[in-house]
């Protein structure tokens, strides 16, 4: 699982766990079915406090992304909520295109400069093997 943390970030690292596995279920980088690392080893591999990771997997479970089997581990919910996890997905595009355009338009960027900015980025990018 690649999940990466920002510890400068305003958004909680429980909350960027939650959005990265939301995300990776949205997409389909993780499949229903399949098994996550215990609470213990993604805190090790993230290096955070274990509470972290275990409210982050609570919040999992309340929105029906995950579920824990005790004595067993935890996995993506065979029939997870696609809907909850699209509009999931869909707010933190839109929290992380709020932060660029925020801050452009607070360093006196017009609207006009930040949608050609973004459209040329935007073009290059998915000129890339990658995108």
């Amino acid at each position: 699982m690649n999940i990466r943390i920002d510890p400068d970030s305003a958004m909680p690292i429980y909350l960027q766990v939650v959005n990265a596995i939301k995300h990776q279920v949205a997409a389909g980088l993780l499949a229903p079915g399949q098994q996550l690392p215990t609470v213990r080893q993604l805190a090790t591999e993230l290096r955070v406090n274990p509470n972290t990771i275990a409210r982050a997997y609570d919040m999992l479970d309340t929105d029906r992304v995950i579920t824990t089997q005790q004595g067993r581990g935890t996995y993506v919910r065979e029939q997870p909520d696609q809907e909850q996890l699209l509009r999931s997905r869909q707010e933190q595009l839109l929290a992380m295109m709020d932060g660029i355009v925020g801050k452009a338009l607070s360093m006196g960027y017009s609207a006009q400069e930040v949608r050609e900015a973004f459209e040329a980025q935007l073009a290059h990018w998915t000129k890339l093997p990658h995108a």
